[in-house]
Formats: C-alpha cells, sequence, structure tokens
C-alpha cells in the first residue's frame, strides 16, 4: 500500500467539506492507495498527474515511488481545479 502526502491546499480543500462529502472523498483517497489507477481514473495531458472523480469533486494525483501525491481536489464541473494545477 501507498504512502499518503497531501499538499496544504488540498487539505485546506478537505477540512471545508461537509462530513458526507468528506467521507466520500476520503474513501475514494484511500481507494488510491491500494489502487492508484483504478478504471475510472485517467491521465492528464501534458500534465505527469492523473484525476480521479468521485461524486462532484476531481482529486488530482501522482504517484511517486512508494508515495501517493495529492495535488489538488476540486469541484469536478469547475476549470478553477486546473488553474490551480497550472500555479
Amino acid at each position: 500500500m501507498l504512502k499518503l502526502d497531501l499538499t496544504k491546499r488540498a487539505l485546506g480543500f478537505l477540512e471545508q467539506l461537509p462530513p458526507k462529502q468528506f467521507r466520500q472523498v476520503a474513501n475514494k483517497v484511500f481507494g488510491l492507495m491500494g489502487n492508484p489507477e483504478p478504471h475510472d481514473s485517467k491521465e492528464l495531458i501534458g500534465y505527469p498527474f492523473r484525476r480521479a472523480d468521485i461524486g462532484e469533486y476531481r482529486i488530482v494525483y501522482r504517484v511517486e515511488d512508494d508515495i501517493l501525491k495529492v495535488a489538488l481536489i476540486g469541484k469536478r464541473n469547475d476549470d478553477d481545479v486546473y488553474r490551480q494545477l497550472k500555479r
């Protein structure tokens, strides 16, 4: 199983979620620790990241050695996630 590394931005977003959505996103992140390339994830073109969706949220992450690095978590239908990724 992979180790987890959340950026401050991802952790801050998680802390602001209501309990039900927090559980959904957290369960997906823990699932990615066991299987970092599930069938519903996709590689991001032009970036060394993958994305996975859970409900109305998108998780942007990558795997380095034995660490799952979660870069961003944001609204799925909002392009702000990708604008933040460019920074």
